[in-house]
């Protein structure tokens, strides 16, 4: 099994190899039937990958322990879910995971029409096995999946060929997964991340085939729309079930650290979330166009740059569960991608010239421009904080740490003004507005979102910057609810419909325009969420005996009773049992619990949540005395946690509206007097 799965791999390098060169000699030389060979070659890499994937998943599955991968990620003991996905828990695995989907995408990008885009195509087929040679090499040479253990002398090593004098050598069981990976939202996380990172590289291979190709206009643009909000949708996913599985697990009362594999994850959304607001521009207006090329060349570069830290372990993060010697060629891989998109960008700069200028600092475009140079200041400024400890290192030798408190200094501002912005926009059209005319706009919902910042206050929220971050995400979302009913209120009288109706077919027949609108108002909800959490948390700490009570923010939390079991007999859970109790009312009973892996020596907590939507109480076990005399617990509560998993829920719903396809009209077969079928529309 190993044998051919490391041959599928050798050949789907080789096939990439051959199809790179193909596709590129058959466009320069207007050799289509090289050209066609070379669309055949992502197929079958698409084929030869599927293949390698399928029996690393049979040899996971059946405990081949033969493989060293399989040895290193999983046991006998091991969950069935969790011994698939030991799959990309590890280098390799997930070197091979990445290439298998970016075969995938590749094999639908050139198996669909491609009348409008023939002559994008071949260059296209060349970026991407291009990228597919790199991984290819890595896996077949670098970093194989498929390598074995043997036994040389009586000392065990891992070879994908057998050394000189080497006899097999097969574990009796394998080392385990690490325990943190053992929960059902680690399953999700990493698929969702590399479904969003690879799926940026399709936008990506379409803008360097039409710098290739000189085909500069905005078609390309319009084909990867779709892909580039599916990526864009897929690591917003990876990130919220990142952010949710990091509150599940880790035990330290957050969702967010401003951690490196955090942050290596979000850069490239934020400026894939500047790239999708700024072709509207260029579509629309005939603007933007290099800044567009070198926003999806500065996404997808950071796409790379988060592979890499996720890998490399160059960087230090309680994400990162891989150690890695591929750092040197990742690097040089990363450079060279980004040095060579940004060359030929310069080839074609000519070319790319706007086609007109921005008309006035009210309209929708300039505000646009600002979000852009926004976003891309917080993916260079986060950037900037999560290699500044490397940085530190080879330069000065001292080992420093950046910490949330830079992050948050950089970023509230920032993302205020994005709030700022998103409110505003719709009150702006295309075509600009002037400066009185804007005002009255904006005047209704300011004072709407003034009284709600005033209730606020009343009910405690008396700081001004959270009140100030309060009083934007109202304004968000009263802008735009308001001219979302402001249009349904228009076509009603217009069309005599029902309003419900008339604003249900407001928003089909507008999908991306509203689509986008709710989008805001999902992140305002999560702003909500996030303002309340970051800034009024409460916590205490507290040794308790059975039937010892202890006081947070008006709850009563009552130690009842420890217990201790091997539910998977992999792990000793120890759990407590603790009553929840507010202004004499029992509300529910808790269970947090520790997990000790003797396998890997090493100790988990599972913290117990009780949510609402004004608020969590979240309670760990901090540690216990000897012989379980008594039992020390941390409570945190954190306020309006809720709506930053509503609001991230709304945003994947507002996501799938704006990108759903516009419905087209029916054709009709009907008969000619002759008997001829024709179509009608």
């Amino acid at each position: 099994m190993a044998t051919i799965g490391a041959l599928s791999i050798f050949v789907a390098f080789v096939v990439a190899v051959y199809s790179t060169l193909a596709a590129w000699v058959g466009a320069k030389r207007g050799m289509p039937e090289l050209i066609n060979s070379a669309r055949n070659g992502i197929l079958a890499y698409a084929g030869l990958t599927t293949l390698a994937i399928g029996l690393l998943t049979i040899a996971l599955y059946t405990h081949d322990f033969s493989i060293a991968l399989v040895a290193n990620s999983t046991s006998r003991e091991l969950q069935t879910l969790f011994t698939i996905t030991a799959l990309w828990s590890n280098q390799a695995g997930s070197l091979l995971f990445w290439s298998w989907i970016l075969s995938l995408y590749s094999a639908v990008v050139v198996l669909r029409k491609w009348e409008r885009d023939r002559n994008l195509m071949p260059y296209l087929i060349a970026t991407l096995m291009a990228l597919q040679t790199f991984f290819g090499f890595m896996l077949s040479f670098v970093s194989s999946p498929f390598e074995r253990w043997w036994d040389v002398g009586g000392k065990t090593v891992m070879a994908l060929f057998p050394p000189a004098g080497a006899l097999p050598f097969v574990p009796p069981n394998g080392q385990g997964l690490n325990p943190l990976l053992q929960h059902p939202l680690m399953a999700m996380h990493p698929p969702f991340l590399y479904l969003g990172y690879v799926g940026f590289t399709i936008p990506f291979a379409f803008a360097m085939a039409a710098l290739l190709s000189g085909n500069l206009g905005a078609s390309w643009l319009q084909t990867t729309r779709r892909w580039t909000i599916a990526a864009w949708l897929f690591l917003a996913i990876g990130l919220m079930v990142g952010g949710r599985w990091a509150y599940d697990v880790l035990g330290w009362g957050g969702y967010w650290g401003w951690d490196p594999v955090e942050n290596a994850a979000f850069m490239p959304w934020l400026t894939g979330t500047a790239f999708l607001h700024s072709v509207m521009v260029q579509e629309r207006k005939g603007m933007l166009k290099v800044w567009n090329m070198g926003l999806i060349i500065i996404t997808f570069a950071l796409v790379l740059f988060g592979t890499f830290v996720v890998r490399s372990g160059v960087i230090v993060s309680v994400h990162s569960f891989a150690t890695s010697d591929i750092g040197f060629w990742f690097l040089a891989f990363i450079a060279g991608v980004t040095l060579s998109a940004t060359a030929l960008l310069f080839t074609r700069l000519k070319s790319l010239r706007s086609e007109r200028e921005i008309d006035s600092l009210f309209s929708r475009e300039a505000f646009f421009l600002l979000n852009n140079l926004l976003f891309v200041g917080v993916a260079f400024a986060i950037l900037w904080g999560s290699v500044y400890p490397l940085f530190s290192e080879l330069v000065y030798n001292q080992k420093l740490t950046v910490g949330p408190p830079y992050f948050n200094r950089i970023a509230a501002p920032l993302f205020g003004t994005l709030l700022l912005i998103m409110g505003i926009i719709p009150l702006i059209g295309w075509s600009g507005a002037t400066g009185p005319k804007f005002l009255r706009r904006l005047i209704a919902p300011a004072a709407i979102s003034l009284v709600l910042a005033g209730i606020t206050f009343a009910i405690g929220v008396q700081d001004i910057v959270p009140l100030l971050g309060y009083f934007l995400a109202y304004l968000v979302i009263v802008a735009t609810v308001s001219e979302l009913l402001q249009g349904a209120r228009a076509r009603a009288k217009n069309t005599r419909e029902f309003f419900p109706i008339a604003l249900r077919t407001l928003v089909e027949k507008n999908r991306q325009r509203y689509g986008g609108y709710l989008i805001h108002v999902a992140v305002a909800m999560m702003a909500i969420g996030i303002i309340g959490s970051q800034v009024y948390t409460t916590d205490e700490t507290r040794a308790l005996k059975p039937g010892e009570s202890m006081q947070v923010r008006g709850y009563t939390l009552t130690f009842e009773n420890l217990s201790a079991n091997f539910p998977s007999g992999e792990a000793l859970i120890t759990s407590a049992t603790v009553g929840v109790s507010k202004d004499g009312k029992r509300l529910s009973t808790l269970s947090p619990a520790r997990g000790f892996f003797e396998r890997q020596e090493q100790t988990e907590t599972y913290p117990a949540i009780l949510s609402t939507a004004q608020e969590d109480l979240y309670l760990i076990i901090g540690g216990w005395e000897e012989n379980y005399a008594s039992v020390t617990f941390r409570a945190y509560v954190n306020p309006l946690v809720f709506w930053v998993w509503f609001g991230g829920f709304c945003l994947i719903v507002s996501t799938l509206i704006a990108a759903w396809p516009e419905a087209r009209p029916a054709r009709v077969r009907v008969e000619t007097l002759e008997g001829a079928p024709v179509s009608a529309s």
